[in-house]
């Protein structure tokens, strides 16, 4: 009988040990949740003019938070540096400043290790479970519901949320309800011109191009909504190599929802990848750094030209005039977390 009974309890349990099995399994199906690594940015501002009296330099500067752990290793700069970070999002960054330079370049390299964790905060299904009305923005996210200069929350865009998101319920509704609409119409494509700027208008017409295409039109619907909404861009870090050079840059965004909070997104990513397309609505994986968010950025000191429509690249004006002539490399390696 005692043995009848064990045969019993062992058939029930099967299934829910290969549930747990298979949820585990899957909880690792697409990359690790850590990663740590040196990082090195290495730029180089050319051909400045002879007779040039001032040149100043700004560079974004990633920081630590919840997502990942930022350990500065060494920087090598000219002139007088110092550490610096702007009021309206808190962004870092070093400041340079080389008076009466005496050759016709200067080259900067910062050093970092960085851990980056999964950003995770779960599944359409058991955050919509969580919220059923719009988290309208508080006083202090008030500047997360306005437009930017390449993402407006009126026009377009307005007709666009009415369209899309204007039927549902709640903020995590609306939010699934723009993500699906872009990666179902958009199309990763950096071909032709235009693409690139993040410019939500020219994405909604042209319906391609890169990461910060796909992600200021999200954006834009969920404030035209009353949803707060922010853009957050760093660097990607390539899922299956231990070290190399990194071409450019990545970016995605966050919405918030009251009884959630932030939540992230990679829309772009997931048209890469069609079967991470539930996982980045929710998630972004450690494969990348952060340095910075938001747009119509003002440095500090500020500058003297127009706010950055981003920062993650170097910015350089030499006696006040924008200077573009940099040569810029990024690479990583993986290293061992406890070293």
């Amino acid at each position: 009988m005692k043995v009848r009974v064990l045969s019993s309890l062992l058939l029930l349990l099967l299934p829910l040990c290969q549930l747990v099995a298979q949820n585990s399994s899957n909880a690792q199906k697409f990359s690790p949740s850590t990663r740590t690594f040196h990082f090195t940015y290495n730029f180089t501002v050319k051909d400045i003019p002879s007779g040039a009296k001032r040149v100043r330099v700004w560079v974004p500067v990633p920081q630590s938070d919840q997502h990942q752990v930022v350990r500065v290793v060494a920087i090598k700069a000219p002139g007088k540096i110092r550490m610096t970070e702007e009021t309206e999002y808190g962004n870092r960054m070093l400041y340079a400043e080389i008076q009466n330079p005496a050759v016709d370049k200067a080259e900067f390299t910062l050093e970092y290790k960085v851990t980056r964790r999964e950003y995770l905060r779960g599944d359409y299904a058991r955050l919509e479970r969580t919220d059923q009305m719009p988290g309208l923005g508080s006083v202090s996210m008030n500047r997360l519901i306005a437009p930017d200069s390449l993402i407006p929350t009126d026009g377009k865009i307005k007709e666009l949320a009415v369209e899309v998101t204007g039927a549902k319920r709640g903020t995590i509704a609306k939010a699934k309800a723009a993500y699906d609409y872009l990666f179902t119409n958009m199309r990763y494509d950096k071909t032709g011109s235009g693409w690139g700027r993040g410019d939500a208008v020219w994405a909604c017409d042209s319906k391609h191009g890169n990461c910060t295409d796909f992600h200021s039109p999200f954006i834009g619907i969920l404030r035209a909504d009353g949803i707060p909404a922010r853009f957050d861009i760093g660097f990607p870090l390539p899922e299956n190599k231990d070290k190399g050079d990194i071409a450019g840059y990545h970016c995605w965004a966050e919405f918030y929802a009251r009884k959630t909070g932030w939540i992230p997104v990679d829309i772009s990513e997931a048209w890469k990848a069609k079967e991470k397309e539930d996982y980045f609505f929710g998630a972004v994986d450690a494969n990348r750094v952060q340095f910075s968010t938001g747009r119509d950025i003002i440095l500090s000191p500020k500058q003297d030209g127009a706010p950055l429509n981003y920062f993650v690249y170097p910015y350089v004006e030499v006696d006040g005039k924008t200077h573009e002539k940099l040569e810029k490399q990024f690479s990583f390696e993986e290293v061992n977390p406890s070293v």
